[in-house]
């Protein structure tokens, strides 16, 4: 086999290794490498894949020298690099006879001269010279072949894992699993790490079995073990940096509208006030585009989000945002540079749509939740034809743009909110629950006129204008010139595909009406089907009955001849929409003022003064000396008997009207008491 002189440089006929098999090089042609194998087959290979394929090598060659790591080189002490500087022309002069930079006509020493020495026999001459081994002598260079002067270099001065210096491979270790194990644990000092490291050695190793440094040199060590640990700070930051992936963050890009939708939920920093009169937190569920960071629809729901919640998510998305009442013209979608008169054309409703865009996801990323991965939620995307892709458990960073967006409504919007309760407790204002003003209908419209006016229309740092890249653009802009570019154009959902998207109830059609939940929905259109068989067969003949499970005012029945909508028959009787949850608290109130939970005008009139009392407020002293009361009995002793507590009295009234629980006390006689004893 033909060898190349040089093993820097690949010519015809030279035998390399290239896919676990030997080839011959025929020809060189620009880029491209003709091969010839030892069974005779040729192949054209190019030559930057060629020389980048794992196992490649010129058979018969020298492997290629390493290139000294001068950044390294430049920060050793200046004696460990003039030491290894020496031994450099100490090796050179083995190797050729001359030292490095020899002047030109200079001849080798006698015992160095190549004409009359061996290799070995001038090797044994360097070492005769510094006193040291052959052994020494041929160590050094052979690392000098390989890595150059860094091979040189006295190892023991190097601190490459610098870090520990000279300490115990075994403390290290013990402070290392100490540090993992702070991650979700409450942030405590340095002191007690050191004491449970110690523990930790004594334990495995036996007492005095590692030495340990001193007191200044175990706090320089954990510092420097604990860098970018924040060990010793914030533990929702330590658990956050802890929680990032090992491999690295590649930024999620799309190209058009609705290639890639993230969606997650999370509780938002404003208190609000509930139907019940009390003050919570409300959920938050958003889906935002990654292509153009549109916010496709957002939904607030108190308390916890339930899976009905991401359908409607979807049914919002797929609807023109309607402009409200009393919101400025210039949020017309008319008024903005989106592409209206070529949507207009297509749906009539974008005449009065604000100026947000209807975006059709082709897929979406959700999270693990409950919510995400119902039944009901995947069944309505794939029937929108929207593929879902689950990210990684515990890996925000593969939804980081919905992550990050929740961070920019804190502090775009809530944090101008009254009742905004700050990002940790840590930051919460005094009783901020108190000044809570907005009921979730009320933040909800107020979340909706600010998507449109100080999110779409407001430049985002991460859009920006190929040929103007010092230029942020908004996210209409955005949507706007990738429209232009993709010819993408959204068919949006009409209303009766929006009812498919509701939660459904089998019932039957009585001469009453239907019965869901002990409420009963009733209309002169479903006249003709009472008593009827829908022709289901498989459902017994039940008829399909939708219902938003915010808003029990009207359900939707599904018939041959279409939708029909059925009122409630008792609404008439309650002053505003109310959801399941807060019929589910007016039949507990109503059991509890002994009326029949399941009496639906009593309940509905229940209901009307629930409704009522959250238009004024909690009446925050009633629930509160009801607590006391509760708690004042509980932690009575044993065998004390009280007065049995009254039946939950409606929070309409006062603390002065509440029953009084009382505890007779008696006076304690030590001689009766001894008595009794004996």
């Amino acid at each position: 086999m033909n060898t190349s002189e040089n093993g820097s440089v690949l010519r015809p006929g030279d035998w390399i290794t290239y896919a676990d098999g030997d080839h011959q090089v025929v020809a060189l042609s620009g880029t491209s490498v003709r091969l010839r194998s030892e069974d005779g087959a040729e192949s054209v290979v190019l030559a930057s894949y060629l020389m980048a394929s794992p196992g490649f090598s010129v058979t018969g060659t020298e492997p290629l020298p390493a290139l000294e790591p001068f950044g390294l080189l430049a920060t050793l002490p200046d004696s460990v690099r003039m030491a290894a500087i020496e031994w450099e022309q100490h090796v050179v002069e083995v190797d050729t006879g001359l030292r490095p930079n020899a002047a030109p006509g200079t001849s080798p020493r006698p015992e160095y001269d190549p004409a009359s020495r061996s290799l070995l026999q001038r090797a044994e001459a360097k070492a005769t010279e510094l006193g040291v081994s052959l052994r020494t002598v041929q160590g050094r260079r052979s690392r000098y072949a390989q890595q150059g002067l860094w091979g040189l270099v006295d190892q023991r001065m190097v601190r490459l894992s610098g870090v520990t210096g000279r300490a115990d491979a075994r403390l290290v270790a013990a402070i290392q699993e100490a540090l993992q194990a702070e991650t979700h644990s409450s942030t405590g000092t340095r002191s007690r790490l050191i004491r449970r490291v110690i523990k930790m050695v004594e334990a495995t190793h036996g007492e005095g079995e590692v030495p340990l440094p001193s007191k200044n040199t175990f706090y320089k060590l954990i510092g420097v073990l604990s860098a970018g640990r924040h060990t010793f700070g914030s533990s929702v930051t330590r658990r956050q940096m802890a929680n990032r992936p090992q491999g690295p963050f590649t930024p999620t890009f799309a190209a058009r509208p609705g290639e890639q939708v993230q969606i997650d939920s999370t509780p938002l920093d404003v208190m609000v006030v509930l139907d019940s009169g009390l003050t919570a937190r409300a959920d938050l569920t958003i889906a935002v585009d990654v292509a153009t960071r549109t916010i496709c629809a957002a939904v607030l729901r108190p308390v916890g989000t339930k899976a009905v919640d991401a359908s409607l998510l979807l049914a919002r998305m797929l609807v023109p945002e309607p402009m409200r009442p009393g919101w400025s013209q210039s949020l017309r979608m008319a008024a903005s540079r989106m592409p209206h008169r070529r949507l207009l054309e297509v749906d009539a409703r974008m005449a009065q749509a604000a100026a947000k865009p209807v975006i059709v996801p082709d897929g979406v990323v959700i999270d693990g939740g409950k919510v995400f991965i119902s039944d009901t939620f995947i069944r309505s995307c794939s029937r929108l034809g929207i593929s879902v892709q689950r990210a990684r458990p515990r890996t925000p960073t593969d939804k980081a743009i919905v992550e990050a967006t929740f961070s920019a409504i804190n502090t775009l919007f809530c944090q101008h909110l009254v009742g905004y309760t700050g990002p940790n407790v840590s930051r919460r204002g005094h009783r901020v629950e108190e000044q809570a003003a907005w009921t979730v209908p009320e933040l909800q419209d107020l979340l909706d006129e600010w998507l449109v006016v100080g999110w779409q229309m407001r430049p985002h740092d991460a859009l920006r204008d190929p040929f103007l890249p010092k230029r942020a653009i908004s996210p209409n802009d955005m949507y706007a010139s990738l429209v232009a570019a993709s010819g993408y154009l959204p068919l949006v959902l009409r209303g009766e595909d929006y009812l498919e998207l509701l939660p459904v109830a089998w019932r039957t059609i009585n001469d009453y009406g239907i019965r869901i939940g002990y409420r009963t929905y009733d209309s002169p259109d479903l006249g003709p089907w009472r008593r009827e068989h829908s022709g289901n067969a498989s459902k017994r003949g039940l008829w399909e009955v939708h219902f938003d499970p915010y808003d029990l005012s009207h359900v939707f029945v599904r018939t041959q001849q279409g939708w029909i909508t059925a009122p409630w028959v008792h609404l008439p009787l309650v002053t505003a929409p109310f959801a399941d949850f807060t019929w589910q608290q007016a039949r507990r109130l109503a059991a509890e003022t002994g009326l029949d939970n399941t009496h639906e005008a009593a309940v509905a009139r229940v209901l009307d003064g629930l409704l009522t009392r959250a238009d004024h407020g909690p009446d925050r002293r009633a629930a509160k000396v009801v607590g006391r009361t509760r708690a004042a009995a509980s932690g009575l002793p044993p065998g004390t008997t009280a007065k049995a507590d009254p039946p939950a009295e409606p929070a309409r009234f006062a603390a002065a009207d509440l029953p009084k629980t009382e505890v007779a006390f008696e006076v304690f006689d030590a001689h009766a008491e001894a008595e009794r004893w004996l």
